[in-house]
């Protein structure tokens, strides 16, 4: 593994909150495995530890939310990677409004859109991807500074600690 850091170390993504909604439960968690996975149509995949309440809501939710976050929004991204959805709702603590499909959207967030999701995929790992058909999104232009990046996010001790 120390080998693969070589590599991996020089990685610094965006990071990413998202959002799940299902059976009356809703959750947040801080996500730093994303990406854009296909272009035509387009897809988004968010990659979400089986370890965090989020997947869990997850695994039943027919949508889920994803926003970008700006460095300024540094405590929004604390609030969501700091701090564990199995004790406490952390989104009685935001800004939010229903989205397309029950969806919860920060109001917030420098921008973002809510996925219908298309297909789960398991790694082999300790995260599943959960691959989004986009079908609603937007921004707050007052939020238009540097997005909170993964080198950003360091400091933030994990809800969930990685053994």
């Amino acid at each position: 593994m120390a080998d693969l850091e070589t590599f991996t170390g020089r990685l610094d993504p965006d990071m990413y909150v998202v959002t799940a909604t299902a059976g009356g439960e809703r959750a947040g968690c801080l996500v730093g495995f994303a990406s854009q996975c296909s272009i035509r149509p387009v897809r988004f995949a968010v990659w979400l530890s089986e370890a965090n309440h989020t997947y869990r809501v997850a695994r039943s939710a027919e949508v889920l939310a994803v926003h970008l976050l700006t460095r300024e929004q540094h405590a929004l991204a604390e609030l969501f990677g700091g701090r564990t959805g199995d004790r406490e709702d952390k989104l009685r603590h935001v800004r939010c409004r229903e989205g397309h499909g029950g969806a919860v959207v920060l109001e917030d967030a420098a921008a973002w859109f809510v996925g219908r999701v298309v297909t789960r995929v398991e790694c082999g790992g300790d995260h599943v991807g959960f691959v989004l058909d986009p079908v609603e999104w937007g921004e707050r232009p007052a939020h238009d500074g540097p997005l909170l990046r993964l080198h950003d996010a360091l400091g933030i001790s994990a809800g969930h600690p990685v053994d």
